[in-house]
């Protein structure tokens, strides 16, 4: 099994170009499957019928999975096949026509203009690590980056003088998205007083780095996120995604195009940009509720 495995973690990296998170996410799904239906080599696998692959669907789904995670996990098997194919290893793809569960679109929270100033406020900027903070927190709201894309910065990829951060998102995707002054001159005042206090000496690449002169986590800036949160009195269940729902929402309720929103925040589909388009017709609602004439 492990040998098997080994070789899909190759081909999702190399022939696949899969980011080092998915191929961990394939391999645990594809190691769960094969201990699940007890089909430990490429005959046992090759011998699997549609309905044994549904049966181990349904199966996720009576444990409890949510239908995201369900998919997820079929998704990750169908390519396990694929792979198994493509190889030789396999004569015919079981998981080929089996269905991925339905699922509801979930509208992202966001929050409010209001919130989002008094989130942006609440970090000290007498101290490095409160410098630190409202860099992040600007260059979040101002950019829509994954919180991966933002701690992963590079001093390199931020342009202020011409305003924009270059990154590398899902699937090896570069894009380049503009970033407004507010968030460049606090870029600026932090790399001036507080950056160099953070590394003691050290040097490093990253832009954001922690007390201990290492490069942010992803883990590290979800505890700052929440604390920041706590100090600004937001009661809602936040994190960096929160931001970045934040950015595309507010940007469709001043009017900015669906696809210019869909090439900041990097995705490949449009429909998943226009689950932003639900959000933001709140707002469109209570602007014709307090402007119309006709309206009560």
């Amino acid at each position: 099994m492990d040998t098997l495995l080994g070789e899909f973690v190759t081909y999702l990296a190399v022939e696949r170009n899969r980011s080092r998170n998915t191929v961990e996410a394939y391999r645990r799904d594809a190691r769960r499957f094969m201990e699940m239906t007890g089909c430990k080599t490429p005959d046992q696998l090759g011998a699997l019928t549609a309905d044994g692959v549904a049966a181990y669907l349904k199966k996720l789904k009576q444990d409890g999975l949510a239908d995201a995670s369900a998919a997820r996990g079929l998704a990750s098997v169908k390519t396990f096949f694929r792979f198994l194919a493509a190889e030789g290893l396999i004569e015919k793809n079981p998981a080929g026509m089996v269905e991925s569960p339905k699922q509801w679109r979930r509208v992202p929270g966001a929050l409010s203009r209001q919130e989002v100033e008094r989130l942006l406020a609440a970090p000290r900027l007498d101290d490095p690590q409160g410098l630190r903070d409202s860099a992040m927190l600007e260059t979040l709201y101002a950019t829509g980056l994954r919180v991966s894309e933002l701690v992963h910065l590079k001093l390199m990829e931020v342009n202020l003088e011409a305003g924009y951060v270059s990154t590398v998102g899902k699937g090896s995707k570069q894009r380049v998205t503009p970033m407004g002054q507010v968030a460049r001159d606090r870029i600026r005042r932090y790399m001036a007083e507080a950056r160099g206090r953070l590394l003691h000496g050290r040097i490093s690449g990253s832009l954001f780095v922690t007390r201990r002169g290492a490069a942010m986590t992803r883990q590290g800036f979800w505890k700052i996120i929440k604390r920041h949160a706590r100090a600004a009195g937001i009661a809602k269940t936040i994190s960096p995604h929160t931001l970045r729902h934040s950015f595309a929402t507010h940007l469709l309720e001043g009017g900015a195009d669906l696809r210019a929103v869909q090439e900041m925040l990097g995705h490949a589909d449009i429909s998943t940009t226009q689950i932003y388009t639900h959000v933001a017709r709140g707002h469109v609602r209570e602007t014709y509720d307090r402007i119309h004439p006709r309206a009560k």
